[in-house]
């Protein structure tokens, strides 16, 4: 025994030596356990679900928001055929408001996001940070090698079914239609990911997300519910059209030849600002859910833009493809699931999607 407990602790030594030297060594190696330490902490924090509602403890509120959780889980794996695992069946009480921050980054020049890279997803045009310091400090380095820079924060993220994502008490908040909205958005990570396709999986957990929602709601005869996710759908098609104007805009800009510095930065300060004034006016006034007005307060520059377009990149074609299914989500779903997987573009699955519909939508 005392032989055997000599060899853990050399073994323990030896392996805390590694992680020493990697921590010093490497800044990524760094990042990833701290980012583990958090994870794991969110993990240790997980009830089931099921005992916080029958907590009696549990505050009426907090209760109907986790019922509606497993509703909208049960929605995923039943009637869309989602691979829900046991995503969502736990609940984590954390001690703040924000899970995680999401720092964006791209050239003030051009329409080039600068991207991070990770094993198995692959390059990714953000990174997040459990740490506000953490997250300045690496905004700030950016900003002074010249690149754009935006910081946001998150409630919410899917380790794509490598764990059993809880509910964290950062989203319990929500509305009910962004809470459905929310669960069906990172479980759709579950069912699709595509490695350095960052804007198709974002955007089809995007569609999935709202778009389930609505018939999550219209399947428990909610329809008042069901309008709202409806509307906020429409408003997503409406800031897609203009965001993709923006960028139309500013890569005209950034083309131009011989043009110095000073009068690009002056003429894309033009183009940001009234890009301002139409989401306070005209196109704010068209939305149905989304205030226009505190978006036009938001800043703007190219990291933002590129930013938003992840979650909206190209959605017509998803409407499209949808259509050729004859509107069923599930078989919409499994169809991309399957077909990315011997596809490496997945917009080319979209298009040939939307060329060839099923019979009768099957």
């Amino acid at each position: 025994m005392k032989k055997l407990l000599r060899v853990l602790a050399i073994l323990i030594v030896l392996f805390m030596g590694a992680v020493a030297i990697a921590w010093f060594a490497s800044a990524d190696v760094r990042y990833i356990i701290r980012a583990g330490v958090a994870e794991a902490g969110i993990l240790w924090r997980r009830e089931p679900i099921e005992r916080v509602v029958a907590d009696p403890r549990t505050d009426p509120r907090t209760r109907g928001k986790l019922l509606l959780v497993l509703a909208a889980r049960s929605f995923a794996s039943d009637a869309l055929g989602m691979p829900v695992k046991e995503s969502f069946t736990t609940y984590s009480e954390l001690e703040r408001d924000t899970l995680v921050l999401v720092l964006s980054a791209a050239r003030s020049d051009r329409l080039e996001p600068y991207l991070w890279r990770y094993p198995i997803v692959g390059r990714v045009p953000y990174k997040g940070f459990f740490s506000f310091e953490e997250a300045s400090r690496e905004a700030r380095k950016l900003e002074r090698a010249g690149l754009d820079t935006y910081l946001r924060p998150a409630s919410a993220f899917s380790t794509l079914g490598w764990f059993n994502d809880p509910l964290l008490s950062t989203v319990i908040a929500y509305d009910s239609a962004s809470l459905a909205e929310t669960v069906l958005h990172e479980l759709a990570h579950n069912a699709v990911f595509v490695r350095n396709h960052v804007d198709f999986n974002e955007s089809f957990a995007e569609f999935v997300g709202i778009r389930g929602a609505g018939q999550f709601f219209r399947a428990r005869g909610d329809s008042l519910l069901a309008a709202r996710v409806e509307a906020r759908w429409r408003d997503e098609r409406r800031l897609a059209v203009f965001y993709d104007g923006l960028y139309q805009r500013l890569a005209q800009l950034y083309a131009r030849r011989g043009v110095l510095p000073a009068h690009m930065r002056e003429a894309r300060a033009a183009i940001f600002r009234q890009a301002a004034t139409d989401l306070a006016g005209r196109v704010g006034a068209q939305l149905e859910t989304i205030n226009g007005r505190w978006l036009a307060q938001q800043p703007l520059n190219n990291a933002v833009l590129l930013a938003r377009r992840v979650y909206a990149t190209e959605l017509p074609r998803f409407d499209s493809a949808l259509a050729a299914t004859g509107g069923d989500l599930r078989v919409f779903i499994e169809r991309v699931r399957t077909e990315t997987v011997e596809e490496g573009n997945p917009w080319r699955v979209l298009d040939r999607l939307a060329r060839t519909p099923l019979p009768d939508g099957r």
